[in-house]
């Protein structure tokens, strides 16, 4: 379900827990999230369905993750099989898309795994939109990569071009989206405001970040608590920002 973003500015997607954070990113100018949990902690675990249903009544379109466990991005066959049934129950609660990545032991791409869980996602009422998520940047092709994935007909790929953050991995941005595979670029990945104009003018179809901040936890922390130091919250101003500078600033010809 190849949806080419044609519009004048790259696509903003905020990277949410919860349904207040689905709402802020809508009130400030996201258009879309990805939902999942444990961000911070883990770098984005599945959403559980109480949440997901939440957070589709906020009227803001929601792609969800799908990772069941923290840690590299090789599975075994039950692993594999829980996160196929994880897609189709986030496919019957009305989810636009869902967030997969796949490699094998060398590192990279899993295509009998990527079709086994592109399978799930196309069972569902409405076929889900597949982003394939920063597992990309683990691989040392990542040119190539995008062909495979374009052929496995993967919508979408999250990445930072292979860096620890969006800002030393702009030359590579640069050539996957010169390669015209047809699959979209999205950057993120430790984005930051001031990465933004570049990321236009290399003509990126959308960006990702987690305009999350930390707020103090209202609760006493005991000793299965977790590790304290607060909540994680998407942050309002953050996201306003974010969609203030993608709006104002015209993308020039590629």
């Amino acid at each position: 379900m190849r949806d080419k973003h044609t519009g004048t500015r790259p696509l903003l997607e905020i990277a949410v827990q919860d349904a207040t954070g689905a709402a802020v990113a809508r009130a400030g100018g996201a258009d879309r999230v990805e939902l999942c949990t444990a961000l911070g902690a883990t770098g984005g675990l599945t959403p559980s369905p109480g949440t997901l249903a939440q957070v589709r009544s906020i009227g803001i379109e929601v792609h969800a993750l799908i990772r069941n466990r923290p840690g590299g991005f090789v599975y075994d066959d039950a692993e594999l099989g829980a996160m196929a049934d994880d897609i189709r129950s986030v496919g019957g609660l009305g989810t636009a898309g869902v967030v997969i990545g796949v490699l094998n032991a060398d590192g990279e791409i899993d295509v009998a795994a990527c079709r086994l869980l592109i399978a799930a996602a196309r069972e569902a009422p409405t076929p889900l939109h597949i982003t394939f998520h920063r597992a990309l940047d683990v691989v040392a092709d990542q040119v190539a990569a995008l062909a495979t994935l374009a052929d496995l007909g993967v919508d979408r790929v999250l990445t930072s071009g292979g860096a620890r953050q969006v800002g030393a991995g702009m030359a590579q941005l640069a050539r996957l989206t010169q390669a015209r595979s047809g699959v979209q670029i999205m950057a993120g990945g430790g984005l930051t405001l001031d990465d933004l104009p570049a990321l236009i003018e290399i003509g990126v179809d959308a960006v990702h970040l987690s305009a999350k901040r930390m707020a103090a936890d209202p609760g006493r922390q005991g000793p299965g608590g977790g590790l304290g130091g607060g909540l994680e919250v998407t942050d309002p101003a953050l996201v306003s920002a974010a969609a203030a500078v993608l709006n104002n600033i015209d993308r020039r010809p590629r």
